[in-house]
């Protein structure tokens, strides 16, 4: 928008008589108001308020996420962080936001059905309380030592474990996370004793086991993807090993019957309409089903799923029985 502000400026008349203050001031205010309406749309955009802090998988998958949403709906999705309580903090208050569609969240799975059932009324909200629209993807969980450990396998750190009860401490995103349920069922399934040091997220549980304050981490296998060289994989939690890491063995093949990760996505206040939820559920199908966009997530070892809003409540349904049982398995609720 251009704005002549020399049009505005009193004028002189042949007559020599001047425009009226009064006129002046009121053009100028005008204007000047219709500038501000005018770069306050431009920049309006969209807040996307991310539950963890930056650098972890939510926030690297909602920055991928943004150019693609620039390009298709001409709009730009701002990414703020509300860390704390491994998400719940962000949670239990997304339904203080607006629900015109100018708000999403992060979300996670098994997160915001664990901490309910493990936290109860300490999480400070309840899994119906978060009105979730879509999961975009799903990241298997994976235990990752610093490239300079001397543990070279699984089997060795299992062995430190035994031989040291306690001293085996893991870096991990939240508590009652994905993170921090692997390491409560490696306990249980090599009935050893370790030590779980949650961060705010990914990115800090990560710079942990880079700056050596912990033996290990409990992570995902998208840190090594991200980590390179700096980190060494011991053992995948998928069904099957990952293409992009053939030569690490998952925890089946080791012995331990455990198959885990988290699911990503996003979600509304529950005063956002039907039609609000729709709208977004699209938006995001349509950047995942960008092939581009699916290339970007694969080779950072991210697993793309497709779980609309028309899926969600079948879904969710699944995994809170699923997690439930977990629960029960892992003594978390009798």
């Amino acid at each position: 928008m251009r704005i002549d502000l020399f049009n505005l400026m009193p004028l002189t008349n042949k007559k020599g008589n001047k425009m009226k203050l009064k006129s002046f001031v009121n053009k100028f205010l005008a204007t000047l108001s219709l500038l501000i309406i005018t770069l306050s749309g431009a920049n309006a955009g969209v807040t996307n308020i991310i539950p963890f802090g930056p650098g972890g998988e939510s926030d690297v998958t909602a920055r991928m996420q943004q150019p693609f949403y620039k390009e298709i709906y001409n709009d730009d999705i701002v990414v703020q962080y509300k860390p704390g309580g491994g998400g719940s903090v962000g949670w239990a208050s997304l339904n203080s936001e607006k629900g015109d569609g100018s708000v999403i969240m992060g979300v996670n799975l098994p997160h915001i059905i664990m901490q309910p059932i493990a936290k109860g009324d300490k999480a400070g909200y309840k899994t119906e309380d978060v009105n979730v629209f879509s999961f975009f993807h799903y990241t298997p969980d994976a235990i990752l030592v610093e490239a300079s450990s001397p543990y070279k396998s699984l089997a060795d750190l299992m062995d430190f474990a035994k031989k040291n009860p306690g001293k085996l401490t893991f870096s991990g995103s939240g508590t009652y996370s994905a993170n921090h349920l692997l390491t409560i069922s490696l306990n249980k399934k090599a009935n050893i004793k370790t030590t779980y040091v949650p961060f705010k997220g990914t990115g800090a549980a990560v710079q942990a086991l880079l700056g050596k304050q912990v033996v290990a981490e409990a992570g995902y296998s998208t840190v090594a993807a991200k980590q390179g060289a700096k980190v060494r994989m011991l053992a995948v939690a998928s069904e099957n090993r990952l293409p992009a890491f053939p030569d690490v063995p998952t925890f089946k093949e080791l012995g331990f019957d455990i198959v885990s990760g988290a699911y990503r996505g996003y979600a509304l206040p529950k005063s956002a309409s039907k039609a609000t939820v729709k709208e977004w559920s699209d938006r995001i199908m349509k950047i995942n089903s960008d092939p581009k966009f699916k290339k970007q997530m694969e080779d950072g070892a991210f697993v793309v799923v497709n779980i609309g809003h028309d899926q969600i409540d079948s879904f969710m349904k699944e995994q809170k029985a699923a997690n439930e049982a977990i629960a029960k398995e892992l003594g978390l609720i009798d």
